[in-house]
């Protein structure tokens, strides 16, 4: 990876007015750059951190702290206060697609694969390079054993994140299952 283009990344994300973050932010195009073109596993794993701070900065602090509540619910194992959570991130911020994630994973988690699904596509329209939501895509494909669709998810998100290590290893996976079964 180029570290001068990284560094001017970073300078960049650091020094960057009090604009609004979210999925429209300007200085995800430069990381999403960056993270394709990253060559070592901990350099993608660096920019991918980068680009979840931004994803997760909605712009308004009312709904910032609702996400960051929610998160507290869901690493609590309180899905349905989690859920509730996110119901409000979603009406008060419906372009923000973080929100949508993070009640997908939320649906996806209390195995209510519909309602994961249909949060996924609204995340995936409103920010389709959203490598999390594509792998959660591949996940529920995966769980209801349309391999062809899990594999495509998951290769969508390689397309986006090469270096994603649980994309790697379940495009891997899917592939020796398709392979073993046309022999």
């Amino acid at each position: 990876m180029n570290t001068i283009r990284l560094t001017l990344v970073l300078m960049a994300l650091l020094v960057s007015p009090g604009a609004p973050a979210d999925q429209a932010d300007q200085r995800l195009g430069p990381l999403f750059e960056e993270l394709r073109a990253a060559d070592e596993a901990e350099q993608a794993r660096f920019v991918e951190q980068l680009i979840w701070r931004i994803w997760l900065e909605s712009g308004q602090p009312e709904v910032n702290a609702l996400m960051a509540q929610g998160m507290a619910a869901m690493a609590r194992r309180q899905m349905d206060a989690a859920r509730a959570v996110f119901d409000q991130v979603v009406i008060l911020a419906p372009e923000y697609a973080e929100g949508w994630n993070k009640r997908a994973t939320v649906y996806y988690l209390a195995d209510d694969l519909a309602a994961s699904m249909r949060d996924i596509e609204r995340t995936l329209a409103l920010e389709p390079r959203h490598f999390g939501a594509l792998s959660g895509m591949g996940l529920i494909f995966a769980e209801i054993e349309d391999v062809e669709g899990a594999l495509r998810a998951f290769e969508a998100a390689l397309e986006i994140h090469p270096m994603s290590p649980t994309a790697q290893a379940s495009a891997e996976e899917l592939r020796e299952k398709l392979r073993d079964q046309t022999l």
